[in-house]
Formats: C-alpha cells, sequence, structure tokens
C-alpha cells in the first residue's frame, strides 16, 4: 500500500497543510483496512455466486457471438453486433431470433426493466438529416424515445410494414442508448443474485458507489448487503465472477486510480446527483488462466458486441499496468490525415489501454 499512501500525498500535498496530511493519514488507514478484507476474501475459494457469474457471462458471450480480443488489445475475431440482423454477410431469409444481435440486447433490457422497457429507451436523430443535401450545414440533436415511435408505427395498416418499422425503432434504441450496464444487470441477475445486494441499474456508476460505501460500512463495522466490495485493482487478486471497471471522465485522464478511488469515496456521503465519476465500464471477471498469467473478461457494448477479452496478470496473479499492445512503432500507420498542425496524432493501438482503476470483489 505503500504507492497509496505515496499517490495521496502527492496528490493532495499534504505537506504543506496540517488538515490535508491528517485526511491523507485517514485516507491510508482506510484503504489498508479495505486492502486487508480484499486479501482475506482473495485468499479463499470462490463462493456460489463467482462460478454462477461467470457461466451466465460465458454463455452469454457464445450466444451472442461477439468479439474476441487477444492480449495485445487487437481484435482477432470480429462477430456479432448490436446493430446487425444476423453475423452472416449478406444476411438470409430466415433465421432464429438469437441471431439477430439487437433482439439480444432488448433482453438485456426487458430483463432490467421489465417486458416493456421502451420508454427508457433513447432513439436520436439530427434536425434535417434525412432531407438536406449539404454536409456543412448545422444541426441540432434531436431525441424520443422508442415507446413514441413504436406508438406512431401503430398508425400503419400494412403487418408487415408495421413490424418493420417497430423493428426498426428498436433497432435503433439499442444503436443510441449505452446497454453495457444493462448488460451487467443481466448477468448478475441470471446468477441469482437478489436485488437487496445488489443495485441492478443502467449506469455502472450506481452499483461502483454502492461497493465503495460497502467498505466504509465494513471499515466501520457496520452490515450490509451489498455482494460486491471495491478493491484496489492493482494490489488484489481477482476471483471468477468480479468485476473490473474503467473511468471514461475527460477531466479525470491524468488521475491515478487512487485518485479516481478516493474521489469517489469523497462523494459518498453527497447526493447522488453531485457524483463527477459517471462516465465508467465494467465487465465480469469470466475465466483465469494461471499458467499463463491471464485473465479472460466479458463486457457488453464493447464495439457494439458483446466482447471477451484477454488481459495481462503480474506473476503475483494480480492486474498488470502494462495493458498495452505492441504499435510496431510510430511510423506502422502511414494513411495521410488531415490535421491542423500537419502533424499526425498518437492514438492508443491497444483496445485493453483503459482507465482500469478498481476491481469490484465478490464478499
Amino acid at each position: 500500500m505503500r504507492a497509496v499512501v505515496c499517490a495521496v500525498v502527492a496528490v493532495f500535498g499534504l505537506a504543506a497543510h496540517p488538515a490535508l496530511a491528517q485526511s491523507g493519514r485517514d485516507a491510508a488507514t482506510f484503504w489498508n483496512r479495505v486492502q486487508a478484507n480484499c486479501d482475506a476474501s482473495a485468499g479463499k475459494t470462490s463462493g456460489d455466486f463467482g462460478p454462477r457469474i461467470a457461466k451466465v457471462a460465458i454463455d452469454e458471450f457464445n450466444s451472442f457471438g461477439g468479439h474476441r480480443i487477444d492480449a495485445n488489445g487487437q481484435i482477432f475475431h470480429f462477430g456479432l453486433t448490436e446493430a446487425e440482423h444476423e453475423e452472416d454477410e449478406g444476411g438470409s431469409a430466415r433465421t432464429t431470433l438469437g441471431r439477430i444481435g439487437w433482439w439480444q440486447v432488448m433482453k438485456y433490457w426487458r430483463t432490467l426493466f421489465g417486458g416493456d422497457p421502451t420508454d427508457k429507451l433513447e432513439v436520436r436523430g439530427y434536425r434535417d438529416a434525412s432531407t438536406s443535401s449539404q454536409d456543412a450545414q448545422d444541426t441540432e440533436l434531436l431525441r424520443t424515445s422508442a415507446a413514441d415511435l413504436l406508438r406512431a408505427a401503430e398508425s400503419v395498416s400494412d403487418p408487415m410494414a408495421r413490424e418493420v418499422l417497430r423493428e426498426a425503432a428498436l433497432r435503433a434504441a439499442v444503436v443510441d442508448t449505452s446497454w453495457s450496464a444493462a448488460f451487467i444487470s443481466y448477468v448478475v441477475r441470471q446468477a441469482g443474485v437478489a436485488p437487496s445486494a445488489f443495485q441492478f441499474s443502467n449506469a455502472h456508476r450506481a452499483y461502483i458507489y454502492d461497493a465503495f460505501a460497502t467498505n466504509t460500512a465494513e471499515v466501520g463495522g457496520a452490515t450490509d448487503e451489498h455482494v460486491y466490495r471495491a478493491c484496489p485493482l492493482a494490489t488484489t487478486r481477482p476471483h471468477v465472477g468480479d468485476l473490473i471497471c474503467a473511468q471514461r471522465e475527460p477531466a479525470m485522464t491524468q488521475d491515478s486510480e487512487q485518485v479516481v478511488r478516493e474521489r469517489i469515496r469523497a462523494e459518498l456521503a453527497g447526493p447522488a446527483d453531485k457524483r463527477s465519476v459517471r462516465r465508467t465500464h465494467c465487465e465480469v471477471v469470466a475465466s483465469i488462466d494461471a499458467r499463463a498469467r491471464k485473465i479472460y473478461t466479458i463486457g457488453g457494448n464493447v464495439n457494439q458486441a458483446v466482447t471477451a477479452r484477454k488481459l495481462n496478470l503480474r506473476r503475483d496473479m494480480k492486474f498488470s499496468a502494462t495493458q498495452t499492445g505492441p504499435c510496431g512503432g510510430p511510423g506502422h500507420w502511414t494513411l495521410p490525415r488531415p490535421s491542423a498542425n500537419g502533424e499526425q496524432a498518437t492514438e492508443k493501438c491497444s483496445l485493453n489501454d483503459k482507465k482500469w482503476f478498481v476491481l469490484l470483489q465478490l464478499r
């Protein structure tokens, strides 16, 4: 935990202010206690929920037929996506519902919100985009719900045209509404976790903040029903059924995982609408290959699919900070691109290179 203490000291400038120094010591003490709880659970065999959550995730990945990302962060198998009717090129006259990408995603939404979730799903458009041919024309974003479009489709008399319009509305909603958290909620619910133990939500931050609240309860000796606690990612061994989470906040791109975790902890006492770590993504730890020092995670809405990825572990079987694959050097991509200053922008070449910051560990 020395790295955690150093990060807190560096970020808050503790030597310059006694009150901040005390705050930093309190944070270090808190996370030391959390790490002790995390280590105790990591040293035990996984309980019933872990294998069940992992199995549901694997079964769902196989059913969806999504992408596969290797340990270098490269897609080596491009599978079915959310907007496709089926994976085979060109489609066919007949298929099964399970081969339809958007239908699979609607299954997750129906499990989360009930039989008709369409009023929760957004469909977006842009003013005059369907009629204008001027690419430089300014336009504005339009929003409606899938439910509104479905009601409009009911006025069409031809049954086949009506069905196609209904499906087009649902397909558009699946594309326009982020569903990665709905996928996680589906997997955890199908594994038998009760609503009192996990907040089934369309936003990852709901159960991320809950896991941090569980830390506070445990350190304070209080009881807590939630199935996950929040553990430092780099210092905790993962088990199947755990979740690894990344943050995507533009204002926090340079923040360390310790800083992000401490920000979340500090915001727990405030109102939910003031919580700042909002853009997040979580994936299920589905399998661990100890011999190769790899973990496989499965997530929804990853490149518009249910996707499996392979991630690197260190020799101690904890998450490796190195998740970047070989890019082939600065000159590997030579296709000319326009830029304001005439220089080529540096881009990430690994789909695994994310701002991973916390392990949600099954208790």
